[in-house]
């Protein structure tokens, strides 16, 4: 078989600078998140009050929240309720990820066969090299499509699972590099800021719905001036935050591909394997388009899964409808992340 790397001009690529950028990318999309979460808690409590003052203006009664002249409850109960609701995703998340998937657990003791071993001992490299303190949980899920996804809000809690399918067709250096991508993520907390970021998002529009329900239902013509005005924030708001979070939650999680495959070149200190892996899971997606569309759509939540696996289906065509670009996608184009690994297509 032809090295599919031949048709990219190889170049240097700089990890340590993908890192530091993504990071920062990061952590500016989930304190704009965080922003947002508290917003519409003020805006809550600026609507509650507006009833209770209705000559303050809209700058005074956010004045007197800030300044906590005025009991911000509402934005302390919803950030309340974002605490308990984060402690219980984290508790249940890694059950989650695995619903619906035919699995077994890998140790030392029930590996069956040299495959399963060597998967076993390529987590436990890796482990060792991205010096994690606990060896993550390794999975393999009975399936012959190629994927792979890291769960775990912690060190402790980390795990790998893998299908069949990409520990079968995956020579061992390129089993490694995506062995080394997962625990990347593991690394950089990823599951943890990717599912606070997701939890914020869905409390906010569950919070905004109910603020709108109530704006159009209320009666607009009997509140305040000040009221009146919120109301009609609230119903702008509704209709454009929602694509703003889903934005913003595509950004990040492709942001977080990028930063896992520049900690793969990191840990393995070379950028080929990765990207010879990359390749394998689309051909051989593209390849067997029919066979695991059929497969994918008979497991049950793999939309739950999608954002975590390494390769996301919808880019070899698995889906019902096709995306307008990368903004909407939660991975990179292929393109995208070989670019970013050094590769780029000769033309």
């Amino acid at each position: 078989m032809p090295n599919q790397l031949d048709h990219y001009a190889v170049s240097t690529a700089d990890w340590r600078k993908a890192l530091r950028q993504n990071n920062r990318r990061t952590y500016i999309i989930i304190s704009l998140f965080f922003l947002i979460y508290c917003g519409i808690g003020l805006l809550v409590d600026m609507y509650l009050y507006a009833s209770a003052y209705p000559h303050a203006t809209i700058p005074a009664l956010f004045t007197a929240l800030v300044t906590f002249r005025l009991f911000p409850i509402a934005t302390l109960i919803m950030l309340g309720i974002a605490a308990i609701s984060l402690l219980v995703s984290y508790t249940l998340y890694d059950r989650l990820m695995l619903l619906g998937t035919d699995y077994h657990e890998i140790t030392p003791e029930t590996a069956q066969n040299t495959r399963e071993r060597q998967l076993y001992n390529v987590v436990e490299e890796m482990k060792i090299a991205s010096g994690l303190r606990y060896m993550p949980k390794v999975f393999i899920i009975d399936a012959d499509y190629m994927n792979a996804f890291a769960s775990g809000y912690s060190e402790k809690s980390a795990m790998v699972a893998i299908t069949r399918g990409l520990m079968e067709k995956l020579n061992r250096d390129e089993l490694q590099a995506v062995m080394a991508h997962e625990l990347s993520h593991v690394r950089h907390l990823d599951i943890k800021l990717t599912l606070t970021a997701s939890l914020l998002a869905n409390l906010t529009i569950m919070v905004l719905d109910i603020l709108f329900y109530n704006a159009i239902f209320s009666g607009r013509r009997n509140g305040s001036r000040s009221k009146n005005s919120l109301a009609t924030i609230i119903i702008l708001l509704r209709y454009t935050l929602p694509l703003i979070s889903v934005l913003l939650l595509l950004y990040l999680s492709r942001t977080r591909e990028l930063m896992a495959d520049a900690g793969c070149v990191e840990l393995m200190r070379t950028n080929q394997p990765l990207a010879s892996a990359l390749i394998k899971i689309q051909e051989d997606h593209i390849q067997n388009r029919d066979q695991y569309r059929a497969a994918y759509q008979r497991t049950p939540h793999e939309n739950v899964r999608r954002e975590a696996y390494i390769f996301d289906p919808f880019e070899a065509g698995i889906k019902s409808v096709t995306s307008a670009s990368d903004l909407f996608s939660t991975h990179p184009s292929l393109e995208t992340r070989l670019e970013a690994l050094g590769f780029k297509r000769k033309i």
